[in-house]
């Protein structure tokens, strides 16, 4: 089940910074699955109190980017593969759709362009996983349904937590990269249904590479 979407600035501004900070440093590989994340530690690495860094955590457990535990304190998620299959269950059913209607939209692929660039010139996992997840998010960026788009940014962030690991086990992302571009392809000559199928097909391929999955739903 997707998670709910903190949007930070709804948040007051020094805990918004804290938690982008510690969100990217989960994101990308810095702080790893299973990293105990200490108040004062992180308090004293930005300069704040413990409150900020208390606030900003409780907002990344309800992503399902940390876990909280009473006596025990705060870790990165560490996904189980029965998670990990869950989370990219739901993808499956909502982001080749949200791909769909940005297509029929005429949505701006720009931004995807761009970050497909980054992603093939990244020097390390860390920047190719942050590329990789601005590709998936400009192409289901323009679906025209706000709550669609915060539901696949929690699951495309959780999905970063799989990702960065399995790579570092098996390298798979220059396969990745070339349906990347096959998708892109599709969804800038305005084939919504093609690039839909291309993207079930590439988000099955993962599971059944790095999860030993076969396809999820039909």
């Amino acid at each position: 089940m997707a998670m709910p979407v903190f949007s930070p600035g709804a948040l007051p501004s020094r805990t918004a910074h804290v938690l982008e900070s510690i969100k990217a440093a989960i994101l990308n590989g810095r702080f790893k699955p299973g990293t105990s994340l200490v108040e004062t530690d992180l308090a004293s690495q930005f300069g704040v109190s413990k409150t900020p860094v208390r606030e900003a955590l409780k907002a990344l457990e309800s992503t399902g980017l940390v876990v909280i535990r009473p006596y025990s304190g705060t870790t990165v998620r560490q996904l189980s593969d029965e998670d990990a299959i869950g989370v990219y269950d739901m993808r499956l059913l909502l982001e080749p759709e949200a791909v769909r209607r940005s297509v029929a939209a005429a949505a701006d692929f720009s931004e995807v362009v761009r970050a497909l660039d980054r992603a093939s010139h990244a020097a390390d996992a860390s920047t190719r996983s942050t590329a990789n997840r601005d590709f998936h998010r400009g192409l289901y960026a323009g679906c025209g349904n706000p709550l669609l788009i915060r539901t696949l940014d929690g699951l495309r962030d959780q999905t970063a937590l799989v990702s960065v690991s399995s790579w570092s086990r098996t390298p798979t992302w220059q396969e990745e990269a070339e349906e990347h571009a096959a998708i892109l392809a599709k969804a800038r000559d305005g084939d919504g249904d093609g690039a839909a199928v291309l993207l079930r097909r590439h988000i099955e391929g993962f599971v059944a590479r790095h999860l030993g999955r076969e396809a999820l739903t039909r």
